[in-house]
């Protein structure tokens, strides 16, 4: 036992902590919902995906149940040897249809579909443009994959422009331009319709991770793609059922037929990762049918309800917001400790939220992300903001 690697772990994490980098986790003692208990305390949660209020619904709840008890409780395999049931088969077609492609695949988790959805798919005599705000499983996605690689800055079409000739003078076989859909940190949508645009001038493939959009935005809650009528010009999507869709946890890819099927075949995490447990594929298509309804529009009505309250509320106040119109509303701080000791003063006084630091934001961007959820009552956001700026006063966060 080399206590040599134990020192430095241990070195490791007492920097981490006097950094003001620490991110706890606390316990939650009853379902996901506007309110929550921690630590024996009903506090209003402010910091959840659960943007269509889904993680608790009865409706989610009574759907999960009965495919348990229908399914069992999982497979014990993966999906080719014995880990295919006919409600995986359902899902898919589900994700796919409410979409608008011809097919998609299941993962373990959206993590794993973005770091699934490269390798098999492009190779050394291609390219990939990525966002530099994506998320982390894009990245690391990216990296397992031989194709080169290029950035352009969040959002900057000019520069995907310059990396799009680049490429192509390079004489890349295919490229690809990789995008979240909404930006988890900013809540900024991309630009997916000049971003298509370009793609179809360069002949490049688009891929868009949308996580945070899915359920959220656009016509019938289709995403980002939707939300700028570009749904025909975006080839893959990746996402989850983790977030609005039922809050539960699963990722998928969802585009042609070829592609999906060759990603059964080559894909790693699908062809070495369990089969989806039966209760969470019974839930998310319970959601999707939430989602794509009169319910799902209603619900989607009422978070930007919400988030327009909520953003009036806290300008007014005094603090720094990231502007926009998705319900991750980010709450700047800048520092990494003034960021948690906002949070930790908001829990004592009943609101739970996340304070972000380096490395899930840049070094001097530390914020709370809030997010608004279609669980939330106007007396939830006004009891927040009630508490934001308490809080925000006794750190000397606002005036």
């Amino acid at each position: 036992m080399p206590a040599s690697f134990y020192d430095r772990m241990s070195a490791e994490l007492s920097a981490i902590e006097a950094e003001g980098l620490w991110k706890p986790e606390r316990v939650i003692q009853s379902r996901q919902g506007a309110a929550v208990q921690v630590a024996g305390q009903e506090v209003l949660n402010f910091c959840a995906n659960n943007y269509l209020g889904l993680g608790g619904d009865e409706r989610i709840v009574e759907a999960a149940i009965q495919a348990t008890q229908r399914w069992g409780a999982g497979l014990a395999s993966v999906r080719f040897i014995c880990g295919t049931q006919e409600i995986h088969k359902e899902l898919e077609a589900a994700i796919a249809s409410y979409l608008g492609k011809e097919d998609a695949i299941l993962f373990a988790a959206a993590f794993d579909a973005n770091g699934g959805v490269f390798e098999p798919l492009l190779g050394e005599q291609d390219c990939i443009i990525s966002d530099s705000l994506n998320h982390a499983s894009i990245i690391d996605g990216v990296r397992l994959c031989k194709a080169a690689r290029k950035r352009f800055a969040n959002g900057n079409i000019d520069e995907l422009e310059t990396r799009l000739k680049e490429a192509r003078s390079e004489g890349a076989r295919t490229i690809m331009i990789a995008t979240d859909g909404v930006f988890s940190m900013d809540g900024h949508v991309a630009k997916l319709d000049r971003i298509t645009a370009l793609a179809e001038q360069y002949e490049a493939l688009v891929m868009v991770d949308d996580a945070h959009a899915t359920g959220v935005i656009g016509p019938g809650g289709r995403g980002s793609a939707a939300f700028h009528g570009v749904e025909d010009k975006v080839d893959i999507l990746t996402g989850t059922f983790g977030k609005a869709l039922s809050g539960a946890m699963g990722g998928y890819i969802a585009g042609r037929k070829p592609v999906i099927d060759l990603l059964r075949q080559r894909a790693r995490p699908y062809l070495f990762s369990n089969s989806l447990a039966p209760a969470v594929c019974g839930a998310a298509l319970k959601a999707i049918e939430i989602s794509k309804g009169p319910d799902g529009d209603a619900l989607r009505d009422k978070i930007a309800r919400n988030a327009k309250r909520f953003r009036s509320g806290m300008a007014e106040a005094g603090f720094d917001l990231i502007e926009g119109g998705h319900p991750i509303i980010p709450v700047m701080l800048y520092d990494a400790r003034l960021a948690q000791q906002l949070a930790a003063k908001l829990l004592e006084l009943g609101v739970y939220v996340t304070g972000f630091s380096f490395p899930v934001v840049p070094k001097g961007q530390a914020r709370i992300r809030t997010q608004m959820s279609a669980a939330h009552e106007d007396y939830h956001i006004d009891r927040a903001l009630a508490a934001f700026a308490e809080a925000g006063r006794a750190i000397g966060a606002i005036k």
